[in-house]
């Protein structure tokens, strides 16, 4: 039996590369890059986006970090209070290339003596922001207070799997020059 799955997308950044644009409300390929997280999560019984509410997207469970801003642990730490499965795949919102089977195969690699598993680029970093852990494991991790901290430090002390991303899977947007062709 598979467990049960939740998914968290982390929607509150300031996108300053970006000179503040909506950058998960950005259409890529035809989606939202807000939209294409929520899609790769089609198999979660529950998502939450952490962010400020968009209309255009249903479906999910909004919710902010506190402060608004504070950054991604933060926004992790408020993404889990209510995750109530014993899986939660973490997603930034701004990924190009994330896919439903980019999560399968996360959740397919997290093995029984993991805490998670995470995506690794074609360069060997680890994509924070696009894995799969246990929901214990990451509550245990999160800092007494998350609002600035790292995620790095945060995470990189639990036992990982890492995933090679195929192709474009780990693409995400942070400047301008990150946008594909035909971006709106």
């Amino acid at each position: 039996m598979t467990a049960a799955l939740a998914g968290i997308v982390l929607a509150g950044g300031a996108a300053r590369r970006l000179s503040g644009a909506d950058k998960p409300m950005l259409v890529v390929g035809g989606t939202t890059l807000l939209q294409r997280a929520v899609t790769a999560l089609r198999d979660a019984a529950d998502i939450v986006v952490v962010g400020p509410r968009r209309d255009a997207v249903g479906g999910v469970r909004w919710c902010r970090e506190d402060p608004p801003g504070a950054g991604p642990v933060a926004a992790l730490a408020a993404g889990l209070r209510d995750v109530g499965a014993e899986q939660v795949a973490v997603l930034a919102a701004d990924l190009s290339g994330v896919t439903p089977d980019t999560i399968a195969r996360l959740r397919a690699a997290l093995g029984p003596g993991a805490d998670g598993a995470v995506l690794v680029d074609d360069e060997g970093r680890r994509q924070w922001l696009i894995g799969v852990w246990r929901t214990a494991a990451l509550r245990a991790a999160l800092p007494e207070e998350p609002a600035g901290a790292s995620l790095r430090a945060t995470l990189g002390g639990l036992s990982i799997v890492e995933v090679a991303a195929v192709p474009g899977e780990a693409a995400d947007v942070d400047t301008p020059g990150d946008l594909p062709p035909g971006w709106r």
